[in-house]
């Protein structure tokens, strides 16, 4: 029995420092893996705030952009020659809507107006004539109310001839820059005041000829 009793004792003093060992790994690993879930909910709650920052700017915005966009201003990009030398192929312009929603067109105003014969073409032209006033061309010269316009911006005003026109309450009088290549109110007649989007106000490519445009005197 004594010898009993010291096997007995001697095999609980070998196993007992083995205990708190494997105790102590299992509380390593549970620490290591609640701080790895942790960290885990701390990355996913930064990149939804991240995401929700970003969603916030864009719709903010959007918010900001889209009625400048839809409402205010637009772009437009010149193509053919109609106005030269005045304005380019592929030339970027800004057209300022909002202050046609505001005021009317005024003579020598660039403006970009819908095509009479197809409204989802768009056309780039000079405000000549406006309402109530009779437009008479002879030789290539203007004449608004049997007085010659002077039009410092043309450089060659061709010599064709047009009959008169006598322009009603809501109806302008258009033409293009390059007097010889153009397809306006010489040809289309006179357009309403509906179908002019906006003025032209701002020139931004190319970089060398970034400009805004003043009424010329007349």
């Amino acid at each position: 029995m004594p010898n009993e009793n010291f096997e007995n004792k001697k095999n609980a003093e070998n196993i007992a420092p083995n205990e708190p060992e494997i105790m102590e790994e299992d509380f390593v690993q549970e620490q290591y893996a609640g701080e790895e879930e942790n960290a885990l909910a701390r990355n996913a709650k930064k990149l939804g705030l991240f995401i929700f920052e970003g969603v916030k700017v864009i719709l903010i915005s959007l918010a900001i952009i889209l009625p400048i966009r839809y409402f205010l201003v637009q772009p437009f990009i010149v193509q053919g020659a109609s106005m030269e030398p005045n304005f380019h192929d592929r030339e970027y312009l800004i057209i300022n809507e909002i202050e046609y929603r505001l005021g009317d067109p005024e003579r020598g105003e660039v403006v970009i107006l819908k095509d009479p014969l197809n409204p989802q073409i768009y056309f780039i032209k000079r405000v000549i004539g406006l309402p109530g006033e009779t437009v008479d061309i002879k030789k290539g010269r203007v004449f608004i109310n049997d007085q010659e316009l002077t039009e410092v911006y043309i450089e060659d005003f061709g010599l064709d001839t047009f009959d008169a026109v006598k322009l009603s309450d809501s109806e302008y009088y258009v033409m293009g820059d390059n007097r010889t290549n153009s397809f306006d109110s010489r040809r289309f007649g006179p357009v309403t005041r509906k179908s002019i989007i906006g003025r032209v106000w701002f020139r931004g490519w190319p970089w060398n000829k970034i400009s805004t445009f003043n009424l010329p005197k007349y």
